[in-house]
């Protein structure tokens, strides 16, 4: 099981970086140029931090899914990946607004592309990681 736990990490990781691509790469692109002042000049210095951060939440994701889901399987991961993007995306997208003069359309897209991001990233893990038939 924990060659599963190991392959759910690496695939979800890969999946989350394409998802975050599309999503910020291409969707959010006229949303983060109107708002470039906020930003920091910088950014792409700090791309591998990204990387890096976004792999030890996977390993976590991952992790509580494989240890407290129960039973396992892609309906489960599912569930769990929008309640896990739910929390995360409000964090993400209105704590972020809180704090920060970003507009509300990039807050609200945070929110929902998290939800759906954690979502598909769940039913991948439950997929890797189910029940044996």
């Amino acid at each position: 099981m924990f060659k599963k736990f190991l392959l759910a990490v690496i695939v979800v990781f890969v999946a989350i970086e394409a998802m975050d691509f599309v999503l910020h790469g291409l969707i959010l692109t006229g949303l983060y140029q109107k708002s470039v002042s906020i930003w920091r000049q910088d950014m792409d210095k700090w791309m591998w931090l990204w990387y890096i951060v976004t792999f030890l939440q996977t390993i976590g994701f991952v992790y509580i899914y494989y240890k407290l889901i129960n039973p396992k399987s892609p309906i489960k991961g599912v569930w769990y990946g929008i309640t896990y993007g739910f929390a995360a995306g409000v964090g993400m997208g209105y704590g972020t607004y809180a704090m920060f003069p970003i507009p509300y359309g990039l807050a609200i897209s945070w929110f929902f592309g998290t939800i759906v991001i954690y979502g598909i990233s769940g039913w991948l893990t439950g997929l890797i990681i189910k029940e044996k038939v």
